[in-house]
């Protein structure tokens, strides 16, 4: 993992959150990374793959605003299956009552509602709807939020869904009296009306537990940014690229390339970047659809790039900046469509790392959902403390 300074973040004391959280298929961090700049302190991250798992360890070691979690954060790299917060948590095993936790957040695997797939859903063995039901019956958290793609969402699934909703709503109180929950909203969030350089819509299921809600109501974020082009949000680190190449043999080819990629990628936001099957070989930028669109705003679909290294040509420049089809983009440039901060890094060679960036969800999105959901169990403390 490359180190990437945090600007702008002096150390300070670490300051106790108000509100906390255990999450689910944690990935890289996109949702970690939203829930965090929402005001949840992460009390465990849950991830079996052992790239993102250490993504996760090495930015909550590194940077400053994580200091509450390198100090009481769990990160588990074991399957979610398998995971029992009474016995795995360790740092945070002072801090975790059953029904203190005020969410529990997962953006359970995709493969089995996703358009790309088969969509065999429940029949699907990778689908662990059962398993963050089953934890939310466990732990019994204040909320609970889960993530999927917009497949889910189909008429092919109203029955499951159904079924879902059903089992939250329906959870029998337990003996010290705690309810179960009611779902608020299941609603589709597309990622460009929140400032992310990307078409990536996501169903979002959100519920609170009846005793945290009782009369209080859940306002669903509304778009809060202008749409932003892939040109805007990687002209920066486009032109880090060629700025090697401005003054050598290959300086019309750099100004081409650029001018070229600029007019193109003006136009519209990215496609969905995909994280890819550990499967099927290397790298690239999705099916063909996606890299025909991604051809559409300049860019090579066909692989990642290799990134430079304080500036030094890499060598693969003709591949990976000058090829006929444009530039492809390095792990950083697909972060940034993403809505990664440019201080989060990545672990594992460029084909994990790139992984882990297509399979996140983005950051400024969970960031949007978590204040929603922070401002039903903050008016829920108030309320309560009131009747005190």
């Amino acid at each position: 993992m490359t180190r990437t300074k945090e600007s702008g973040h002096a150390s300070a004391e670490a300051t106790e959150p108000e509100f906390t959280s255990i999450e689910i298929c944690a990935g890289a961090g996109g949702q970690a990374i939203g829930l965090h700049q929402a005001g949840f302190g992460h009390l465990a991250l849950v991830e079996i793959d052992k790239y993102a798992a250490a993504t996760l360890r090495e930015n909550i070691e590194l940077h400053p605003k994580w200091d509450w979690e390198r100090d009481n954060c769990d990160v588990l790299c074991q399957d979610v299956l398998e995971f029992e917060p009474e016995r795995d948590l360790k740092k945070s095993a002072s801090l975790y009552r059953r029904g203190e936790v005020d969410l529990l957040a997962g953006g359970v695997p995709c493969p089995p509602f996703s358009h790309a797939g088969k969509q065999l859903g429940e029949d699907d063995e990778r689908d662990l709807f059962p398993r963050i039901l089953a934890l939310t019956e466990q732990i019994r958290p204040r909320a609970v939020m889960i993530e999927n793609v917009r497949g889910l969402m189909d008429a092919k699934f109203d029955d499951y869904r159904s079924r879902i909703q059903a089992e939250l709503e329906d959870m029998e109180p337990t003996d010290d009296g705690l309810p179960g929950y009611k779902v608020v909203g299941w609603n589709v969030y597309e990622a460009e009306k929140f400032g992310v350089p990307q078409l990536r819509p996501r169903s979002i299921l959100v519920a609170f537990r009846r005793d945290v809600l009782q009369d209080l109501k859940y306002e669903a974020p509304t778009p809060s940014a202008e749409r932003v082009s892939v040109f805007r949000a990687l002209e920066e680190t486009m032109l880090k690229r060629i700025q090697p190449f401005e003054n050598g043999d290959k300086a019309a080819d750099a100004r081409r390339v650029f001018d070229t990629w600029k007019q193109k990628a003006d136009k519209d936001v990215a496609p969905t970047l995909v994280g890819g099957s550990k499967k099927h070989g290397g790298a690239d930028l999705g099916p063909s659809r996606a890299k025909k669109a991604w051809l559409a705003l300049g860019v090579s679909g066909m692989g990642v790039a290799n990134e430079p290294v304080n500036g030094q040509p890499t060598g693969t420049e003709d591949r990976d900046l000058f090829g006929d089809e444009g530039p492809m983009l390095t792990v950083r440039q697909a972060a940034i469509i993403q809505g990664f901060p440019l201080h989060w890094d990545f672990s594992g060679g460029k084909t994990a790392q790139y992984r882990q960036v297509g399979n996140a969800f983005p950051p400024p999105v969970a960031q949007a959902i978590g204040e929603s959901i922070i401002d039903v169990l903050k008016a829920a403390r108030e309320r309560d403390q009131k009747k005190v």
